[in-house]
């Protein structure tokens, strides 16, 4: 099993990919599937910022399109160009395409590789929409 700092490094070369020339804002993300593979995704903008898409969302569709179903783990990190943020925060509908596919219990890592923390998808988005609700 991968640990959490080499998925936080994972997510910062991730990064190093992103399409930002709009925001300049940089995410990477490293998405941990429960038989250890790892995806990576980096935020892609638009002109027309609604066509852009998160690194999270990024990760998330390249594993689910080369048919992985079941998560661990995301690792996120992300700053203006340069910089990096203490913790960068999943958006709302980053946090409804992980309840798509994850568990309540799934690990949302933020940070950087001096300092993280892991937290549950849970603790993130309280009160899921998921397809019960339907």
């Amino acid at each position: 099993m991968i640990d959490y700092k080499t998925l936080i490094t994972q997510a910062q070369a991730a990064r190093e990919r992103s399409y930002s020339p709009y925001s300049h804002f940089c995410v990477g993300a490293a998405l941990l599937t429960k038989s250890g593979k790892v995806y990576l995704g980096c935020n892609i903008e638009n002109a027309a910022y609604s066509a852009t898409v998160c690194a999270e969302r990024t990760a998330f569709f390249k594993a689910v399109s080369e048919g992985e179903r079941e998560f661990e783990a995301i690792a996120i990190v992300g700053g203006r160009e340069g910089e990096i943020c203490e913790f960068c925060s999943p958006c709302g509908v980053c946090r409804q395409v992980m309840a798509e596919f994850c568990n309540k219990d799934f690990k949302i890592i933020l940070g950087n590789e001096n300092k993280f923390e892991a937290y549950t998808l849970d603790k993130l988005l309280p009160l899921t929409f998921t397809s019960e609700n339907l």
